[in-house]
């Protein structure tokens, strides 16, 4: 079972489209596929599973806030999942009682919980975690119950400069928690190939020994479209050149 999160200290890079497009991608190949939404704007979970109208009884905020009563167990992570209209596709669906309940995680150490409820998960073949666009309890949860990390960039100025940090701040999670984490590389998300300053900011990136994906995936308005109409690309436009990019990445780290 592959356990990859998609993070990114800046908003506004695209991660959760490409979280939840890799994952439908998996499920589509006949992976059964969990997404695990622990942003608390919920974004990954409307984009999953509000094509049909269907709402999630019980998510991440129910599998964190049962972790903080002693006594209670949380249960498996399997009793939080909420099947999409996808086949083999499901998600732990995000909450806005996350952020409430952040600070409580935090005073109470429970780092770790999600790290071993994934150990003991045996019903799904990929798992794929959105996080906040910040570095926080959810972030560092994921950073240390995953075994990949992929890294979307949007070739922007402030994006580069938080580059920087973003792998220090990756490396001791490495250090201190999880060795293991492999991070997969740098992806160009929204890429404007005819622009020139993209292609030098990734000349420069590329010099400085950045670990850049020689896929991108360039902007498009179908992207907005499957937003809208909450239905994945591999669904929603299989032919289309994004699609196929996004499939050519799916490949390359699989």
């Amino acid at each position: 079972m592959t356990r990859r999160v998609v993070f990114n200290q800046k908003g506004g890079v695209g991660k959760t489209t490409l979280l939840c497009n890799l994952a439908a991608i998996a499920a589509a190949r006949g992976r059964r596929t969990l997404v695990i939404d622990l942003d608390a704007q919920c974004n990954a979970s409307q984009y999953l599973l509000s094509s049909d109208g269907r709402q999630a009884e019980a998510g991440s905020a129910d599998f964190f806030e049962a972790t903080l009563t002693r006594g209670r167990r949380s249960g498996g992570l399997g009793d939080y999942v909420t099947p999409t209209p996808f086949d083999n596709l499901s998600v732990m669906a995000a909450h806005p009682d996350l952020e409430a309940l952040r600070v409580k995680l935090e005073a109470k150490h429970k780092i770790y919980k999600l790290r071993q409820s994934l150990e003991q998960l045996e019903d799904f073949d990929a798992i794929f975690i959105d996080t906040p666009p910040a570095l926080n309890f959810y972030s560092q949860s994921a950073l240390i119950a995953a075994d990949r990390c992929l890294v979307p960039f949007d070739c922007d100025d402030f994006a580069r400069q938080a580059l920087y940090s973003l792998f220090d701040n990756i490396h001791e999670i490495q250090d201190d928690h999880n060795p293991d984490l492999v991070i997969d590389g740098i992806v160009v998300n929204q890429f404007q190939p005819r622009a020139r300053l993209p292609a030098r900011m990734l000349e420069e990136l590329r010099a400085e020994g950045h670990p850049l994906i020689d896929t991108r995936i360039t902007a498009s308005v179908k992207v907005r479209e499957s937003h809208d109409a909450s239905v994945p690309l591999i669904h929603y436009a299989p032919k289309h050149k994004v699609t196929e990019q996004l499939v050519a990445l799916y490949e390359r780290l699989d």
